[in-house]
């Protein structure tokens, strides 16, 4: 049950994360998460989305949601096996049943 979120395009900018989805994730303020906090008692997409990509990924330490944009900051540089994880996260994020 649930549609992928279709990932538009995504690129690597040093250590952070650029990914465009065909679907709004949040509203048009953004909202950022650190992992050193996690995504705390916030609710919605975006809460879960942080979630889920600090749970896929330990070196990932900073997640920024803005409508239909996500930023994702790692510790460490991208690699191609992190860049497809953290797209999959998100593609799969309104996916309910794997």
């Amino acid at each position: 049950m649930g549609q992928t979120i279709e990932i538009i395009r995504a690129t690597v900018l040093g250590k952070v994360l650029l990914v465009d989805s065909d679907r709004t994730l949040a509203g048009q303020d953004g909202v950022a998460f650190v992992s050193s906090i996690g995504a705390g008692r916030a609710e919605g997409a975006p809460a879960l989305l942080a979630q889920r990509l600090f749970e896929a990924d330990p070196e990932i330490d900073h997640v920024f949601v803005m409508s239909n944009s996500v930023s994702v900051g790692r510790r460490k540089d991208w690699s191609a096996d992190a860049v497809e994880e953290a797209s999959g996260v998100i593609s799969a994020l309104f996916s309910f049943y794997g």
